[in-house]
């Protein structure tokens, strides 16, 4: 299972002098992690170093630093923690002391670690919608069972001359019991089609 994180989140410490600032976010678009990565690059830092991930779009910088030892650490800390839908940025400013490449990479790399390690986080839900037309005396009782199916939405989309026709939300581990209950229900009547996912 993958986890987004519930809010922002921060992260501070200071490596052989220099300070690393860590923000993280949620990030439902590739286009509001970029708007979140721009407002945390602060313009008195050395290096705004980030990634993001929201689902198969994956990206990262090392804004300045030497290749490989900001934006990827801070990438494999994202996918070590289980994490999607998140952006990181870790800010640097230099105290006087190298730190070489390797150090650079646990530092960047901790960094963005710690800060999600210290985040509220949430699973990411896939979710299926299905199309169900079934008689009046059939939507009744499909909407009383909801109750067992925790995270559905359920909208009626039209009328026909036999019966209603409603667009069903629901998480999409549970869609084919879904659909084993409305058959019951209906004795076969009811036609489900499955929707995106």
């Amino acid at each position: 299972m993958m986890f987004t994180l519930v809010r922002t989140e921060r992260f501070e410490q200071e490596i052989k002098k220099s300070r690393f600032l860590a923000q993280a976010a949620p990030a439902g678009s590739e286009e509001e992690a970029r708007r979140f990565i721009a407002a945390c690059s602060l313009p008195d830092a050395g290096h705004n170093c980030w990634a993001l991930r929201v689902g198969d779009v994956y990206r990262f910088s090392d804004d300045g630093e030497p290749g490989g030892t900001a934006g990827r650490p801070i990438l494999q800390a994202i996918e070590g923690q289980g994490m999607d839908r998140v952006a990181v940025v870790v800010s640097r400013w230099f105290g006087g002391i190298l730190l070489g490449a390797g150090g650079l990479v646990r530092a960047y790399g901790g960094t963005a670690a710690s800060c999600l390690k210290a985040a509220e986080r949430e699973p990411i839900v896939a979710y299926a919608t299905l199309s169900v037309a079934c008689g009046f005396a059939e939507e009744a009782r499909i909407r009383s069972s909801l109750g067992s199916f925790p995270g559905t939405r359920v909208e009626t989309t039209g009328f026909t001359a036999d019966g209603v026709q409603l667009l069903v939300t629901l998480p999409q581990d549970r869609a084919d019991a879904f659909v084993r209950l409305v058959t019951d229900i209906s004795r076969g009547q009811a036609v489900v089609e499955r929707g995106g996912e």
